[in-house]
């Protein structure tokens, strides 16, 4: 007699299991993936299957497929980003002739909470503003951000989200709030992606990403945003001036 019949692997669980497969080859510096009958049989799965999974990878710009050369991983330019200007995301995006854009933008008001009222100088039972969003870059997902902002800066009536489709969260401050942001304070850390950041992402879960954690001051030294910023790692590339000590004193 036969045993039970194992359920066919989901696409979206193959999908998954490809993108960690996919991106260790790439860190290897293997561009080319192997012919489908052999990485369907590396992979456990159906070719059937195999071929769904890889097609949306392939919508996504993730891969690229030539019929009779093969698949391969796709070269993706990085935005470059220099450490020592204080922009946003947007105007990174712009710089590398890549269209910026958003997709899953929420926007809430809530309690600031022991963390953020720290960071703010508020009181921990004041009100904030929080914008989620994910950023794109010529469509794909490239950082996904959570920005804090004192509720007192923002009316009621004023959706901060619906704006942002039409310019940066800096020019908003300037354009709505009246306040120029002078300069940030960021801290930089390596990330491994939890279930909702990957999800947001479209990568696997435990993704190595860059952890931006900023503050924002106006020209008063008031503190005024506070952001929390994961990036893709193979998306971006920092670079900063580091400067030498120079005629010391004698």
């Amino acid at each position: 007699m036969r045993g039970p019949v194992k359920p066919r692997p989901r696409v979206d669980a193959v999908r998954e299991t490809l993108m960690s497969w996919v991106g260790a080859r790439a860190q290897g510096g293997q561009h080319r993936l192997p012919p489908e009958p052999e990485l369907a049989e590396e992979l456990g799965v159906s070719r059937a299957t195999l071929r769904e999974a890889l097609r949306s990878l392939e919508d996504e710009g993730l891969l690229t497929r030539a019929r009779g050369a093969g698949t391969f991983l796709a070269d993706r330019p990085r935005v470059p980003n220099n450490l020592a200007e204080n922009f946003g995301v947007t105007e990174a995006i712009r710089a590398a002739g890549m269209r910026p854009g958003f997709v899953e933008a929420h926007m809430r008001r809530q309690v600031a909470g022991p963390r953020e009222a720290a960071r703010l100088s508020l009181n921990e039972d004041d009100e904030v503003v929080v914008l989620d969003r994910v950023r794109t870059a010529d469509g794909r997902r490239v950082v996904y951000t959570v920005d804090v902002i004192p509720a007192s800066l923002v009316a009621e009536s004023n959706d901060l989200a619906g704006r942002l489709a039409r310019q940066s969260l800096y020019d908003l401050f300037r354009t709505e709030l009246g306040i120029v942001i002078h300069h940030g304070v960021t801290r930089f850390a390596p990330a491994r992606a939890s279930r909702t950041i990957a999800d947001k992402l479209r990568v696997p879960r435990g993704t190595l990403l860059l952890y931006l954690d900023q503050i924002d001051y106006d020209e008063t030294g008031r503190p005024v945003l506070s952001s929390h910023e994961h990036h893709l790692a193979d998306a971006f590339e920092f670079s900063v001036v580091r400067r030498g000590p120079g005629r010391r004193k004698a």
